[in-house]
């Protein structure tokens, strides 16, 4: 029976979220907790990648993580921002949110329409002249890299945060039927808290073919899988899964 749900992302800032009407719908309790955070690297940490931010004209941001920790880390260095910096955005949503840090210019803000980084390249390439600084997780893989030197752009990456795991208290519960994971860095989460930890009858879900992978590189036993065909989301696939579930009961 699947009564308690740990989601692993944060919650729903609108109540029209797909989880709350599953959580009425089906008699069940939804508990969204993060298994990871992101924070910045220190000052020093950056200094040590011996980069130096002022040689850069335009800033490649590809969430608004790393427009946090570019704004954050920029003041720690004493780095002010020139005004005719210009900013390119890998969606609509994450250069909106530039207006946060700076005033917002067409004419200096750019974002592609899909969400690829590869549909922002055309869009760079026509400013071919400028100096791009990519802002970067530790996690990072070398798709942008490649990407940007296929097209002789001018480009340095820097790393400016990190994800680490969201640790549990020693006093915090852990009552749940079923886990959902939407990250590899959710299931490490996982096994550095709990050690020791025994799947049992506890169900767990993954969303995205590399978090599959993880649970199953982890030794674990994954019991749903999202997005397919039939259950292109997340809460769609959860829905049909508790509620097949609890019918067995």
């Amino acid at each position: 029976m699947i009564k308690k749900i740990l989601v692993s992302q944060p919650k729903p800032s609108s109540e029209k979220s797909p989880y709350f009407e599953i959580a009425e719908r089906l008699g069940v309790e939804f508990v969204f907790r993060p298994f990871i955070k992101v924070e910045g690297v220190s000052a020093r940490e950056f200094r040590a990648q011996k980069i130096s931010l002022s040689e850069h004209t335009a800033v490649v941001f590809t969430s608004r993580h790393a427009i946090d920790h570019f704004f954050q880390l920029a003041k720690e260095l004493r780095f002010n921002v020139p005004e005719d910096m210009k900013y390119f955005c890998i969606t609509e949503q994450v250069a909106l949110y530039i207006q946060k840090y700076v005033q917002y210019r067409k004419r200096k803000v750019f974002f592609g329409s899909t969400g690829k980084f590869a549909d922002l390249l055309p869009t760079m390439i026509k400013h071919k002249n400028e100096r791009y600084f990519v802002p970067q997780s530790d996690a990072h893989n070398d798709e942008i890299r490649l990407l940007l030197e296929a097209k002789k752009l001018h480009h340095t990456e820097g790393v400016m945060y990190r994800t680490v795991p969201n640790d549990f208290k020693g006093d915090e519960p852990f009552d749940y039927d079923m886990l959902v994971f939407f990250s590899p860095s959710g299931v490490q989460s996982l096994l550095k808290n709990f050690p020791k930890f025994e799947q049992g009858k506890l169900a767990i879900a993954s969303f995205g073919p590399t978090t599959a992978k993880a649970v199953i590189d982890a030794g674990l036993r994954l019991d749903l899988q999202a997005p397919t065909p039939q259950y292109p989301s997340i809460t769609a696939a959860l829905s049909a899964f508790i509620e097949e579930q609890n019918k067995k009961k």
